[in-house]
């Protein structure tokens, strides 16, 4: 399973559960609150109706006094009042009166006077000095069905001469409940669905940058020289310590190469130098002096070369991108290279081919040094009094930069492995064959440019191609 998908399912899992959970406690909670508002405003209101019945009670006029007659009209009244969006037409209150035994003597609906309540819960309580109140449902287990009941005790000169019973049905609340309960619910649903948005934008943040850091370490191994992922928090100081070791790894790796192929190259040239020096400290003809001389210091210039380019291809090797990154017309910049190496190599045919002017961006004195050695390379494999083209070509958005010789090609071995240091073909003048570092920083130059040395043909004419991004 992808870590994108593990994450959103731990994200809908734990968003899903904690809000199913919250939404569950709010909605349960909501009946029993408005049941206790109700309740505590039921018991203001049974106590001063007490009040007002107490006298007329004890009177014996409570069926038809002003007690009655007030409630008589309170029950034709039509408020039509506006409560947060529900309207109430009409009031709710029944209204009953019983005396000391419990027997109705007043009921606003009058279907219980005469009847015995000294057993329900609101009068007996109440007659015992308790606070009275119940619950009753027309149909059990229907909550919608509920009537609650609220006891007040009715009291004159100090004793309990009754009590005033408030009923209402649950049902007159029920529409502020099922509001309550609705809004809560499309507002639970807004906060799933806005929490789960979060939770995907946050998965796939960390999934892109986990995923860049992947491609980055892919990369590392498979030896290309990238830079280090921008990203924030412990991702970024991950991908930082990633490169600091990688770093340090390739550092004592390319020391070591390094050193094992310079070890490798100089050993030759050494040999040569001290086979002559010996032989010069010999008595000798003139000749033989100067012939042994010559080979002494040929060998001291190829151990220098083989120096200096080792110098710049580490150089080159210890980037991950060029130096200076500024526009410049390449064809401009072979024409001024071809100029330099015709007046050190005077007997050598140098020709410019194709576009006239092509801009690329980067740095001009590394891709300078890259095509120098390309062109050197062309000319130490080739015939004498041969030519050396350098063609320039533009296809889609790269510009190409052909340089061919007539030479006797690549090696079968050779070719395979081009660009890679100390890998080079026998010279076809049988002189030692060259350390195949130009080619090797020539390729290096054009990857830290975003672009690639190839070998176009390997049998002569050869053609190798150094290739950059516009």
């Amino acid at each position: 399973m992808h870590l994108g998908i593990r994450l959103l399912f731990a994200v809908f899992l734990i968003l899903g559960l904690a809000t199913f959970f919250v939404l569950r406690v709010f909605v349960n909670e909501i009946k029993p609150s408005v049941r206790d508002v109700l309740e505590e405003v039921m018991i203001d209101s049974a106590n001063a109706f007490a009040e007002i019945a107490a006298p007329e009670l004890a009177s014996g006029t409570i069926t038809n006094g002003n007690f009655a007659a007030a409630l008589k009209a309170y029950n034709l009244r039509e408020p039509n009042a506006k409560v947060s969006g529900l309207i109430k037409q009409s009031v709710d209150f029944r209204v009953y009166v019983t005396d000391a035994q419990g027997i109705v003597r007043y009921d606003s609906e009058n279907v219980a006077v005469g009847q015995n309540y000294s057993r329900w819960r609101d009068v007996m309580l109440t007659l015992r000095g308790e606070y009275g109140a119940r619950v009753t449902r027309d149909t059990e287990r229907d909550d919608g069905t509920a009537v609650f009941y609220v006891a007040a005790p009715i009291i004159s000169n100090g004793e309990r001469i009754g009590v005033l019973t408030l009923a209402k049905n649950s049902s007159t609340v029920g529409p502020f409940i099922e509001r309550s309960e609705r809004k809560i619910l499309v507002s639970g649903a807004w906060l799933i669905g806005l929490s789960l948005l979060i939770g995907v934008v946050v998965t796939l943040w960390i999934v892109f940058s986990v995923r860049k850091l992947a491609r980055y370490a892919d990369q590392v191994e498979a030896g290309q020289r990238v830079p280090t992922p921008e990203l924030p928090g412990e991702l970024g100081k991950l991908a930082r310590s990633m490169n600091g070791m990688r770093e340090r790894l390739e550092g004592k790796r390319h020391v070591e190469n390094t050193v094992r192929a310079l070890t490798h190259e100089i050993k030759s040239p050494l040999a040569a130098i001290r086979g002559a020096g010996e032989l010069l400290r010999e008595p000798m003809a003139r000749d033989d002096q100067v012939r042994f001389a010559s080979s002494v210091v040929e060998q001291s210039e190829r151990m220098q070369r083989t120096i200096d380019r080792m110098l710049e291809l580490s150089k080159l090797e210890g980037m991950t991108s060029p130096m200076t990154r500024e526009s410049f017309d390449i064809a401009l910049l072979a024409k001024e290279v071809l100029g330099v190496i015709r007046s050190r190599e005077p007997v050598v045919s140098l020709e410019l081919k194709g576009e006239t002017a092509a801009m690329v961006r980067g740095d001009a004195e590394s891709i300078r040094l890259a095509l120098t050695n390309l062109i050197d390379n062309a000319i130490d494999f080739s015939p004498e009094n041969a030519t050396v083209t350098c063609e320039i070509k533009r296809i889609n958005e790269l510009i190409h930069i052909d340089v061919i010789d007539n030479g006797a090609g690549f090696a079968d071995f050779a070719a395979e492995r081009v660009g890679e240091r100390f890998v080079s073909s026998p010279r076809p003048d049988g002189s030692p064959k060259s350390s195949g570092l130009g080619l090797a920083i020539a390729k290096q130059v054009a990857e830290l440019h975003g672009g690639t040395l190839t070998l176009v043909s390997a049998r002569s004419p050869t053609c190798v191609r150094l290739s950059f991004p516009l």
